[in-house]
């Protein structure tokens, strides 16, 4: 088995564990937080940066063609999946949140909340990896060599954060919170939300490594963190629906007053 018969093998692996989480927690049995497919998934995503990094050189090779540089249409692409991705998805998230709050749609409200708090622990475990493996980016050395690491030279600077890739993480992070929250709300649509979800999410890490910022296991190892926050927000939050950052945040109150003046308040309607 060559190659790339390891890492498509590999990643085969990955997206058939990658399966949406319910939404809500069954009455009669919480799932607890880590389960042994969320080991299985783990493990998967391992095994696939480590099939993947021998291919790294060749990916980028494969990217930085000439002719796909220059082209246009991709480098359109290229910028609007990563604006979507940073900042885009927390001006998005926090957007459906106020939204949700004013018109005091609570579904909306909780996708943008969640989305949001899988995002940024998301990306704060993704800072502290970056810090601590400081590989080189790329567009770093003159011969982009995939296998330069220094341990904590991330925290030396942006070119050498390659590891993981952080827009990876909040497109991922996004689609996993998405999915597993609307799955508890419409079962039947869980097959088409969560494709589109992790499609857009994997389209964010190409464009990453299309701008010669990020190696492919860069990629990998970003979807894995973002998926993990993911579904492990929403996880824990329909086993713990009374958890102090919903009870003051989804169970804030938005009325219009006079004036066309809004008041918002922090004290919790106790439902």
């Amino acid at each position: 088995m060559n190659g790339w018969q390891r890492g498509l093998a590999a990643l085969t692996l990955v997206l058939t564990a990658v399966r949406p989480a319910s939404g809500q927690a069954d009455s009669a049995h919480i799932r607890p937080l880590f389960t042994w497919r969320d080991a299985l998934l783990g493990g998967g995503f391992v095994i696939a940066t480590l099939a993947i990094h021998p291919l790294d050189k060749r990916a980028e090779d494969a990217v930085q063609q000439p002719y796909r540089q220059k082209n246009q249409a991709l480098q359109k692409a290229a910028f609007g999946l990563r604006t979507i991705a940073a900042p885009g998805a927390v001006i998005i998230g926090v957007s459906m949140y106020a939204t949700g709050r004013v018109s005091n749609n609570d579904r909306l409200a909780s996708l943008g909340l969640h989305g949001t708090e899988a995002l940024f622990i998301g990306e704060g475990v993704g800072a502290v990896l970056k810090g601590f493996f400081g590989r080189a980016r790329p567009f770093v050395d003159s011969t982009p060599n995939p296998d330069d690491w220094q341990l904590m030279r991330g925290f030396s600077g942006d070119k050498f954060q390659s590891f993981p890739s952080g827009h990876s993480v909040a497109g991922f992070a996004a689609a996993a919170a998405v999915t597993a929250e609307t799955s508890g709300w419409w079962p039947k649509s869980t097959y088409i939300i969560g494709p589109a979800m992790y499609g857009g999410a994997a389209l964010v890490g190409l464009s990453r490594m299309y701008d010669n910022r990020h190696w492919a296991s860069d990629v990998i190892m970003g979807a894995a963190i973002g998926t993990f926050a993911g579904m492990k927000v929403v996880r824990y939050v329909n086993a713990h629906p009374g958890n102090r950052v919903d009870k003051w945040l989804l169970n804030a109150s938005v009325s219009p007053q006079d004036l066309g003046h809004v008041r918002f308040s922090l004290v919790p309607l106790g439902r």
